[in-house]
């Protein structure tokens, strides 16, 4: 179990096969307010301990981080 606070960048990579990640939200979800960023994005450098084999088309297409 992790917490998360509101307003905070939060990623998952699952170490094992099969595995179901569950979360629950603070808000009712609006999708017109969903932000993010690229779990590849340069200005970040996070080294993921696996390749990437799955990531859904909303989670692709979001842009580098711009400061």
């Amino acid at each position: 179990m992790l917490y998360v606070p509101k307003g905070f960048a939060h990623g998952f990579q699952t170490l094992k096969d099969n595995t179901v990640v569950f979360y629950q939200m603070s808000e009712f979800y609006h999708p017109e307010c969903a932000q993010g960023v690229r779990w590849n994005d340069p200005a970040f450098g996070i080294e993921w301990p696996l390749s990437v084999k799955i990531t859904s088309e909303k989670d692709l297409s979001y842009r580098d981080f711009e400061k």
